[in-house]
């Protein structure tokens, strides 16, 4: 009111705090203007204020929930990476033994046990998959290993294209990507994303046809948006947010899958700010999209 009054300005938005008589503690939010004559002279004030001491203790409360989610969903990832890396061990040795079992018995025990011990291995190789996706998943949120660099995307897609190499190949897949940015990005991450949409497009494809998939990129309103289409199986309405959780699988085994792959890209693009979805029906094919926003784009501060 003071500072209205000696300067003739309003002053707007400010809180301070109110020690009552009895010791409690009070804040109030509160604007200030300055009462003229019909000079123009400053004459007076008059300020207006509003007790918000309960909104800041709601606001203090929502952050302590958000720092012990925070402290929660830490310790939730720690256990899912200590137990995923503690388990290798054992079941490395369930597999090795599987396998010698199997070499030095074969045909000298009987067709039941035979495939008894084939049940273990198969069992042991899906086991271990699972592991390194859940490895994968505690590791697509957590803090880099690597520092963010000018990357660009174009190569990134190349290299996860490699390495589903043997798969193109035996699908007879045709891959066509489009013009990609580059961004201020983790590499491994981003290629873990675009390998996991890939794979699954060359995974879920029809029987008898051969996948095609489309990878373009499309700058909208404040964010790059990236889509990753095919002509595959196509998903039904009621899953398409279902696919995103974690060990949700739509078909059986014999489409291999642990049922993390797209739980891994949604922590993925959600650590970069943006969030991922699929525009499919059955039968038509499925287009899995997701945004980065445009401050992740190393040539926006020139622009």
């Amino acid at each position: 009111m003071q500072t209205a009054v000696r300067k003739g300005q309003p002053v707007r938005g400010f809180e301070f705090d109110i020690v009552r008589a009895d010791g409690g503690l009070r804040t109030a939010f509160g604007h200030a203007m300055p009462l003229f004559d019909d000079s123009g002279e400053v004459r007076g004030g008059i300020g207006v204020f509003v007790d918000i001491t309960e909104r800041k203790r709601t606001e203090e409360a929502l952050r302590q929930s958000e720092a012990e989610l925070r402290r929660a969903n830490q310790d939730l990832e720690q256990f899912a990476y200590s137990a995923a890396h503690d388990l290798q061990e054992p079941l490395r040795s369930v597999s090795i033994y599987s396998e010698l079992l199997q070499r030095g018995y074969r045909d000298r025990l009987d067709a039941q046990a035979d495939q008894y011990i084939a049940y273990c291995r198969e069992a042991a190789v899906r086991m271990g998959s699972l592991i390194q996706d859940l490895l994968a998943y505690a590791r697509a949120a957590a803090s880099p290993d690597e520092a963010a660099e000018v990357a660009d995307l174009n190569s990134i897609v190349s290299t996860a294209l490699r390495d589903l190499d043997a798969t193109i190949e035996e699908t007879g897949a045709e891959i066509h990507v489009g013009p990609l940015p580059s961004l201020s990005v983790e590499p491994v991450r981003l290629q873990r994303l675009f390998q996991n949409l890939i794979g699954n497009a060359l995974k879920y494809h029809k029987d008898g046809e051969a996948p095609r998939v489309r990878i373009s990129a499309d700058r909208r309103e404040g964010s790059w948006v990236f889509s990753v289409e095919d002509n595959g199986i196509g998903i039904e309405a009621q899953y398409h947010e279902q696919v995103f959780g974690t060990f949700k699988r739509l078909h059986s085994r014999s489409r291999t899958g642990s049922g993390l792959g797209l739980a891994i890209c949604q922590r993925i693009v959600e650590r970069y700010g943006g969030r991922i979805w699929v525009e499919s029906e059955p039968g038509q094919g499925s287009n899995f999209q997701f945004s980065l926003p445009l401050t992740l784009d190393p040539r926006r501060e020139s622009r």
